[in-house]
């Protein structure tokens, strides 16, 4: 799947999450969302690297955890892409991939 097509698909998820749940997606919203989702991360990071509590969950739970919460990291941040309406395969490739080493 592209990444344009994964963004699309986020959205149409996120759009109804926010639908149910009457949430308003502002600015705002999305970019402390993205910082909630971070959070989320570190502390399943943390978790699984035996650097917090584990609250009783097996080394397989604590993996799957730290996978999960950074496939929302990834989602919010495909979400603010879209909202802003910010190429993310161009930013990419102007701020990454121009250091790529010649082969």
């Amino acid at each position: 799947m592209q990444i344009d097509e994964l963004r699309d698909e986020v959205e149409q998820v996120s759009a109804f999450y926010a639908e149910r749940h009457r949430t308003d997606r502002t600015d705002d919203w999305f970019v402390l969302k993205l910082n909630e989702e971070v959070g989320e991360l570190t502390q399943a990071y943390l978790a699984r690297a035996g650097q917090a509590r584990d609250k009783g969950r097996s080394g397989e739970e604590l993996e799957s955890d730290f996978r999960s919460e950074l496939a929302d990291v990834l989602a919010q941040v495909l979400l603010i892409a879209r909202r802003f309406d910010v190429d993310l395969s161009d930013e990419v490739a102007r701020k990454w991939l121009v250091w790529k080493p010649a082969q």
